[in-house]
């Protein structure tokens, strides 16, 4: 019998290649979990059926395209929408490595969200406590890795949607350093943030993952060459590494205290490990970081979500003329959240406001960059919480957007200004699982591979939740 609550990808993969199981076992006892648990989580949206292979299952957010499955990016507008191709990240994990899509999962409507609430098919349950979020907008892959329905999944970051479900949920999750990873054939919320990038058991499987996906495409002209091959992580020694601790993402207010009692016993752990530890600042970056995303995010998901008007794809209104079927279709189609994003986006891109919004923000997201990388010139990572708190309780900031916007806090900096950022599992509060944040300069994957890995090694946190041991 195959355990795909303790089996990670790596090991998965060295049993197909030693033919120690077949692929056609290692999916049946994907799909048997599936079966079994996703009725209560409801982590997918779509589930494939075998295409054959030896290769590794695959689960995917959707909002990455994928040929003759349905894509819905959780929204209504695109219900029944099945894509004829695939988008990059799909296809090199498909004919480059074997892998199979095992199925699709769930996601905030357009990446809009961070518990899952939002889609329109209903929300994901966290594994850890049904009665909670797994976070967003990629609950669904981080709940199903968490829950044991897959090796491993791609997600789509913007703001956080990798870093902060996979806190929530004890996983690893990585988002890229921007441009490393194509956007080709994925469905657009803000196109100057949106990164892929994996969710996995291990840092181990995450590098794995990563090496799969990353890469120039000429299908994406804001792609670039790797400058170094992907390594999968082997130290346990951190001499000589440099990590700073700004204050601001460490003390800001709202940080649970089970939360940041786990985060500085894993930087205690760091310093054990022979890593220099030393506070560092962040003051613009925390002060503006939030209100300079929610101008640039909307603003990009106004022009992007454009497309939508019932003409060419996805769902239809009837209506007897031209431009009320637009507006039919397009009321009827948006959850609120996309409606919200776009009228807010809207407004400041029109004429007579867009210096005085996008453009400032735009001028803002420099600042915070500049800022990041005066400190890289002194550390080679930044640590902090990735969430401050552990999964919340389902409903509990569905009437309150401002509140749902601050579970991004501390992910949001470090994403405007095109950084990688790796959580991984440092702990437990509440009985729930606690992220620790590992921020680098652009293209330093390699690094906070390294990081997590000993970091992991060192605390041994078990990933599965308790509830299915």
């Amino acid at each position: 019998m195959i355990d795909t609550l303790r089996l990670t990808a790596y090991e998965a993969a060295t049993l197909l290649r030693n033919k120690e199981i077949s692929g056609a076992e290692l999916w049946e006892a994907y799909r048997r979990a599936i079966d079994e648990r996703d009725g209560e989580l409801h982590c997918f949206l779509h589930v494939c059926d075998d295409p054959g292979g030896d290769g590794l299952p695959l689960a995917v957010k959707d909002v990455i395209g994928t040929k003759g499955i349905p894509t819905t990016a959780g929204s209504k507008i695109l219900e029944g929408y099945v894509p004829v191709y695939d988008s990059t990240v799909v296809r090199r994990a498909k004919e480059n490595h074997g892998l199979r899509i095992l199925g699709k999962t769930n996601t905030d409507e357009f990446a809009m969200g961070s518990s899952t609430e939002n889609s329109a098919f209903g929300p994901t349950r966290n594994p850890w406590d049904p009665s909670r979020v797994p976070g967003g907008s990629g609950g669904g892959s981080a709940a199903a890795v968490s829950a044991g329905l897959a090796p491993w999944a791609l997600g789509s970051d913007t703001g956080g949607s990798i870093k902060q479900p996979s806190a929530l949920c004890g996983n690893v999750g990585l988002r890229p350093t921007y441009g490393t990873v194509s956007r080709y054939g994925i469905v657009a919320f803000a196109s100057s943030l949106d990164q892929v990038g994996p969710v996995a058991r291990t840092v181990r499987d995450c590098a794995y993952l990563y090496s799969i996906i990353a890469g120039r495409d000429a299908c994406d002209t804001t792609t670039v060459e790797l400058p170094h091959p992907v390594e999968l992580p082997e130290a346990v020694d951190l001499k000589g590494v440099r990590i700073g601790v700004p204050k601001e993402l460490n003390e800001s207010h709202g940080i649970e205290p089970g939360v940041a009692a786990a985060v500085q016993a894993a930087i205690a752990t760091l310093e054990e490990l022979g890593a220099e530890v030393q506070e560092c600042s962040l003051p613009l970056s925390v002060e503006y970081g939030m209100a300079c995303y929610y101008l640039i995010t909307p603003a990009e998901a106004s022009s992007n979500l454009a497309r939508y008007d019932g003409v060419r794809y996805g769902f239809r209104a009837a209506a007897d003329e031209r431009l009320e079927m637009y507006e039919r279709t397009r009321d009827e189609g948006f959850g609120d959240e996309p409606k919200r994003r776009i009228m807010v986006g809207t407004y400041a891109l029109s004429a007579g406001y867009y210096d005085a919004y996008y453009g400032q923000a735009q001028k803002v997201r420099t600042v915070i960059k500049r800022e990041h990388d005066a400190l890289f010139e002194s550390f080679d990572a930044l640590v902090s919480p990735t969430s401050p708190t552990v999964a919340f309780p389902l409903g509990a900031r569905t009437a309150d957007p401002i509140a749902m916007y601050l579970s991004d806090l501390l992910t949001i900096p470090s994403c405007m200004a095109g950084l990688p950022g790796l959580n991984v599992p440092c702990g437990l509060s509440e009985g729930l699982p606690v992220g620790l944040q590992l921020v680098g300069p652009q293209f330093s994957e390699n690094t906070l591979f390294r990081l997590g890995h000993a970091l992991e090694q060192a605390i041994s946190f078990d990933p599965v939740p308790e509830r299915l041991r």
